[in-house]
């Protein structure tokens, strides 16, 4: 690991948004959530009606992955589709501090999550490699999705690169 890899573990603290810069690559371990365009508005309407505790689910600190799981592994799905994008600025004010996903995000999405000390990471699309880092899972809530159902994840070092925080990006021209 070099100096600029750094390692953390969820639940993530507040003090993570000033000490991770845009472009800093980064090690995570712990659990965290994984869930994508079919979910992420049912995770939302729980958040509003204060139902999350039902499912044993806490976004304080959080980490979602935004992909499904299945057999086959876990690969990020592009993070700027309408149906996931749109729900990053409520997820990061219910306390989620990193998106992990693909693509670029909007101005507009990169200033919700200034604004609620939450950021965006991407994920290279290595789904064999993620499979391995991926330590167990286990379905907690939409099993009639399948594999875009809502999982939490147990992971040991996942690679990633911190791609907006601070209303800064890394697709910045």
């Amino acid at each position: 690991m070099d100096n600029k890899t750094k390692r953390l573990t969820t639940p993530l603290g507040n003090e993570l948004f000033n000490n991770l810069e845009v472009g800093d690559q980064v090690l995570l371990s712990g659990k965290i959530y994984a869930g994508r365009d079919a979910v992420l508005p049912k995770i939302i309407k729980l958040y509003k009606e204060g139902r999350l505790d039902e499912f044993g689910i806490d976004l304080q600190g959080s980490v979602i992955f935004h992909t499904a799981v299945s057999v086959a592994g876990v690969g990020p799905t592009s993070s700027n589709k309408f149906e996931i994008e749109s729900n990053i600025p409520v997820l990061s004010e219910a306390g989620v501090k990193i998106h992990l996903g693909k693509g670029e995000l909007g101005k507009d999405t990169i200033a919700a999550l200034a604004k609620y000390g939450s950021m965006y990471a991407v994920i290279p699309p290595v789904t064999a490699l993620l499979g391995s880092k991926t330590v167990s899972s286990r379905l907690i809530a939409y099993p009639e999705l399948g594999m875009e159902a809502f999982y939490e994840l147990t992971v040991e070092d996942y690679p990633m690169i911190i791609a907006a925080n601070k209303g800064q990006s890394i697709y910045d021209k």
